[in-house]
């Protein structure tokens, strides 16, 4: 199965829906497979004194709080219905990350999405874990700043939400986790639910990234896992699909310097198109097979190996021996590993000197 590219847009659309469309459009160019944005109303998302985070202070100087800067990069739930059809239209799966129960219900009913990215600062959030699995639809969850412990509860809110769709709340945490945390229920969800692996830093530190989570993960839990990333250059996605990753999500901007909090991390859509090839190339490289030529090697092996030759003039009748037999490039003869079998044999036949064997 080829691996699932998310390019990540985000709020590199700067609260423009004619800059989002663009996303989608350089998204669909590069081949992605999907480009996913974040939906949400600021006043439902943080509180009016929640401090930015020290990359977005870095990145987005022309606002205080979180609130101030979210509200500027917001778009209008109609803007999110015109994306999926831009998406449509270029061919393109619309994904989103619904950050409040209003958003998540109204992208659910004007949209249908095929699949919901649930973001790591939700990861936490039970309650909201539940709503998400209740539409019914896919889950992809990134798992940003979270432990094992952490997962292992929001696979289980996932699962209660998946399995027990009829309104009715859990009836404590402890007995959420003892009842939907088991393998029965995660095999039960195991089609719905895809865990990434991700660092939360803006760009990642390539030290901080601690790829084999990939695997532990998918051991862990048994579920599809993949990975989203933070980090510049391409170096760890394609690390990732090597250790098995099922879905991969990047960064996409249309301008690394444009003013906002992600684009200097994001890639550029050319270097969004060469990661997709990339992650394409190294694709058809990892597909099983057994350890056997392949059959463009074929063509090459008679010039490439080497032979058992004649050193020197042969007479027929003369036995073989170290003076008179070397190995070389000869395109015909004995296999060298048939060298200690002829020591000593008779010539059936005269040979000149370089004559294969």
């Amino acid at each position: 199965m080829s691996v699932y590219i998310i390019a990540e847009a985000g709020v590199n659309h700067n609260g423009s829906l004619d800059l989002a469309k663009q996303l989608v459009r350089a998204a669909a160019e590069c081949g992605a497979d999907a480009v996913k944005f974040q939906t949400f109303k600021t006043e439902k998302l943080v509180t009016s004194h929640a401090r930015k985070a020290e990359y977005q202070q870095e990145n987005d100087a022309s606002s205080a709080t979180q609130a101030e800067m979210l509200k500027r990069l917001e778009l209008g739930y109609e803007d999110f219905v015109a994306l999926a059809q831009e998406c449509q239209e270029y061919g393109i799966d619309f994904l989103t990350t619904c950050f409040d129960s209003e958003s998540l219900d109204v992208i659910c009913r004007t949209t249908a999405p095929k699949l919901l990215k649930v973001g790591s600062g939700d990861l936490t959030n039970l309650p909201f874990l539940i709503e998400h699995a209740r539409t019914g639809v896919d889950i992809i969850i990134s798992t940003g700043m979270a432990t094992l412990a952490e997962v292992e509860d929001a696979l289980a809110a996932l699962a209660y939400g998946y399995l027990e769709r009829d309104g009715q709340e859990p009836r404590s945490h402890r007995w959420l986790k003892d009842n939907y945390y088991t393998a029965e229920a995660l095999t039960q969800i195991r089609d719905k639910v895809t865990i990434l692996h991700c660092v939360t830093d803006y760009p990642a530190q390539y030290k901080d990234l601690n790829l084999h989570a990939i695997r532990q993960l998918r051991e862990a839990f048994g579920l599809r896992v993949g990975y989203s990333d933070h980090a510049l250059g391409m170096e760890a996605c394609c690390a990732a699909v090597a250790l098995g990753a099922t879905c991969l999500e990047k960064h996409i901007t249309l301008d690394k310097g444009m003013p906002g909090p992600d684009h200097a991390a994001s890639a550029s859509p050319e270097e969004f198109k060469a990661f997709v090839a990339a992650i394409r190339n190294l694709e058809l490289a990892l597909v099983p097979r057994v350890k056997a030529p392949s059959s463009r090697e074929l063509s090459n092996l008679e010039v490439a190996r080497k032979y058992l030759v004649a050193a020197q003039d042969i007479a027929e009748g003369e036995p073989f021996s170290k003076e008179n037999l070397e190995i070389k490039r000869s395109a015909i003869g004995v296999m060298p590993n048939q060298y200690w079998d002829m020591l000593g044999k008779p010539a059936r036949k005269a040979y000149k000197a370089g004559e294969g064997i």
